[in-house]
């Protein structure tokens, strides 16, 4: 690995390539490659002045935007490591999260819907987060005392940077525990978005509407690091909001649009969509639940995008393990992740670690460059996650096919076990997705008497469809094993997702 590959030389390298082409909008501001290395450096400067040392964390708690990637290169590229928090915390979850990195400074938005971060984190009282910052007037008198002493400073400090310094660290989501901080280097989320870009064809002139957010893996590692990597422009997006999203992609001429499949169901839906509604768009990346194969048919057919992917990995894997090809059929991509990017390895185990036959479910586990050095602070975990040999475990069950295709049938967690018979929640989610009155389903186990568990169905009507638990039962038996029937259903409004789309099974119970 070049040992010059971290994420403020991605920017640097990006400025001296395509020094006047745009690197971020964001609304009214448009700054190029070479103007975000500008800020970069003069940021850097501003955060040794306010006494950042190598290897100091910084939280970062804001919404997508130009602000949030100067912060993140201008801190890195004083030495400092980024510690993202959701923007969907409240302050319990912040504290968790300063307090686990140890952080000495946070950044926060002035106000986002409604929060005011800054006032957050003063009132939790954390001795070791030394300064608040909020972006604003407060940033801008921060941006001043930048000095040309301190330039020099920060200039000296991105060539001191090297690949195995450690990038950041970003917190699980915490659903069977406490979040445990996924600790990555420069090196590895900077090859890993190389790879990412390569196999999306991201390239130069390409424009990425960043709805994904950026203190996820997806947002961050897999859209806006590859944009410098590549040479895109980087349009960010703070809220989903679909008119919104339509004029920018039309103004900005998007090439890019990935998100969550409820994203491309909506504009599906919409009554008055014109033909080709998104035919800018050259590529889409949709994932993070079940689809149907139809819905990537009518994105392509309906909505005029010719390259739809999809992709699977995890926070301990800078985000990306594998990713579907541009060339693949929607059968391929609605019922894969793709193969694994260049130079990561990709298996199936058995509960004793062997290798499971081609064709047959496992745990999956990666092993490769993009692999996390470890979880903070916390060997116990690490040494439960990454085996002797490298491999980490996932937690995911998998199924390899003989061409190297990977197609995940659940988390190891949320199988459940119906008479003696194990059922895959997303297998049985795919096929419910077939019947015509269901716009979005999750499959859960319950408890029952007789059989120890049934499947539960939480289901999501499309809109001016008729359909009750008795059709949707009878209707389930006759297109599926009987162990595999939901015997419960709830129909609800919609289904509890995280920032990314992702259905969170834990919150089904109160839905």
């Amino acid at each position: 690995m070049n040992e010059r590959l971290t994420i403020p030389h991605l920017a640097l390298r990006a400025a001296e390539r395509w020094p006047d082409a745009e690197a971020v909008v964001d609304g009214a501001a448009r700054v190029t490659f070479a103007g975000l290395a500008e800020r970069m450096e003069t940021a850097a400067a501003a955060f040794i002045a306010a006494g950042l040392k190598p290897g100091d964390r910084v939280g970062l708690w804001a919404p997508n935007g130009l602000d949030w990637i100067v912060a993140c290169l201008s801190l890195q590229a004083a030495g400092g490591i980024l510690t993202p928090l959701n923007t969907r915390f409240k302050g319990a979850e912040a504290r968790y999260i300063l307090e686990r990195s140890r952080a000495n400074m946070a950044i926060v938005a002035e106000d986002f819907l409604g929060m005011r971060y800054g006032d957050m984190v003063a009132k939790l009282g954390l001795p070791a987060v030394e300064r608040i910052i909020s972006f604003g007037d407060q940033w801008q008198a921060f941006l001043a005392d930048a000095t040309d002493a301190g330039r020099a400073e920060a200039q000296a400090r991105i060539k001191a940077l090297t690949a195995d310094d450690v990038s950041d660290i970003m917190f699980t989501s915490g659903t069977t525990g406490d979040p445990k901080g996924a600790v990555a280097t420069h090196g590895q989320t900077a090859q890993t978005a190389q790879l990412w870009a390569r196999a999306t064809g991201l390239a130069p002139g390409d424009r990425f509407l960043i709805l994904w957010p950026f203190f996820h893996c997806s947002g961050y590692k897999g859209a806006w690091v590859p944009c410098l990597a590549a040479g895109a422009t980087i349009v960010p997006m703070a809220t989903l909001d679909i008119p919104r999203l339509l004029e920018t992609v039309e103004r900005e001429r998007i090439t890019f649009l990935p998100g969550p499949p409820t994203l491309f169901q909506t504009l599906l839906a919409m009554p008055d969509r014109a033909p080709g509604l998104l035919s800018s768009v050259r590529v889409a990346v949709t994932g993070a639940s079940s689809v149907a194969p139809s819905m990537i048919e009518a994105m392509r057919a309906d909505l005029g995008i010719p390259v739809v992917l999809t992709g699977y990995g995890l926070t301990e894997t800078c985000g990306t393990v594998t990713m579907t090809s541009p060339d693949d059929p929607p059968e391929i991509v609605t019922t894969s992740c793709g193969r694994a990017i260049e130079g990561i390895e990709l298996a199936c185990v058995d509960e004793a670690g062997r290798l499971v036959p081609t064709g047959e479910r496992g745990e999956v586990v990666v092993r490769g460059m993009n692999v996390m050095q470890g979880y903070l602070d916390d060997p116990a975990a690490t040494a439960q996650a990454i085996d002797a040999e490298g491999w980490l475990h996932t937690g995911d069950v998998g199924v390899l096919d003989d061409a190297g295709y990977l197609r995940i049938a659940d988390r190891k967690k949320d199988v459940f076990i119906v008479g003696g018979f194990n059922c895959y929640p997303a297998e049985i989610e795919k096929m419910l997705l077939a019947h015509p009155a269901i716009l979005q389903v999750a499959v859960t186990g319950v408890p029952d008497e007789r059989m120890g568990e049934v499947g539960k169905a939480y289901v999501v009507r499309k809109q001016g469809a008729e359909l009750d638990a008795g059709e949707l039962i009878a209707w389930s038996r006759e297109h599926m094993a009987n162990y595999k029937v939901p015997r419960q259903v709830a129909f609800v409004a919609e289904l509890p997702t995280n920032a990314t789309g992702k259905v969170q099974k834990f919150k089904l119970a109160h839905a």
